[in-house]
């Protein structure tokens, strides 16, 4: 830590620090609960993508036996794209799962069996789960992040800067106390002298 100047203009240099510090480190500790309470969100709504998928799977279940065909359907489903939105939470700029994209694959509808058109958006339904999921990790990974970063920025305000600009100004305030004592007393023992002095 460099040696803090003992002088009026670093008091206020100082002053005015300590002023800002305190006025930014109320919105950074609203900026991290927001962050805390929407990663708790995103990681409800994970939860929650999880549980649907679940659901259909646990459906798709009774349909596993109908698969035992030996007719792999995943050649049927090609995923052309993720569309995402953007959204912005505290700042951070995070991706919004919008819709998975399919690219269709034509099949023989005399060859397959009648039932495949429902196993295929049963499957195209929880590759969609599976996307959401992803985009919501991603969210969570880039929100967790932003916290990170600002967590360290609270404690620092707090912990580092916010108590070391106060420390400085305390110095700065005795050290300039103690010049202005040491100024008044030079001036009584002036004074005194020079009235020593006249009276002889």
């Amino acid at each position: 830590m460099p040696a803090v100047k003992l002088t009026k203009n670093e008091l206020k240099t100082q002053k005015d620090s300590l002023k800002r510090f305190k006025r930014y480190l109320p919105t950074l500790i609203l900026k991290k609960q927001q962050l805390q309470m929407v990663i708790r969100q995103v990681e409800q709504k994970i939860k929650d993508v999880e549980t649907r998928r679940d659901e259909v799977y646990h459906l798709l279940e009774s349909w596993i036996s109908v698969f035992g065909e030996n007719l792999n359907l995943m050649k049927y489903i090609k995923i052309k794209s993720i569309v995402k939105d953007t959204g912005n939470i505290a700042g951070v700029d995070i991706p919004v799962f919008s819709d998975l994209e399919f690219q269709f694959v034509e099949y023989n509808l005399f060859v397959m069996p009648l039932w495949v058109d429902a196993g295929l958006e049963v499957l195209k339904k929880m590759a969609s789960f599976d996307a959401e999921i992803e985009v919501l990790s991603e969210q969570h990974s880039l929100l967790g992040q932003e916290l990170r970063i600002t967590t360290q920025r609270v404690n620092l305000f707090e912990k580092v800067k916010i108590p070391e600009t106060a420390s400085n100004i305390r110095k700065i305030q005795i050290y300039l106390g103690d010049q202005q004592t040491a100024a008044v007393v030079r001036g009584k023992m002036a004074k005194n002298k020079i009235m020593k002095e006249s009276k002889v």
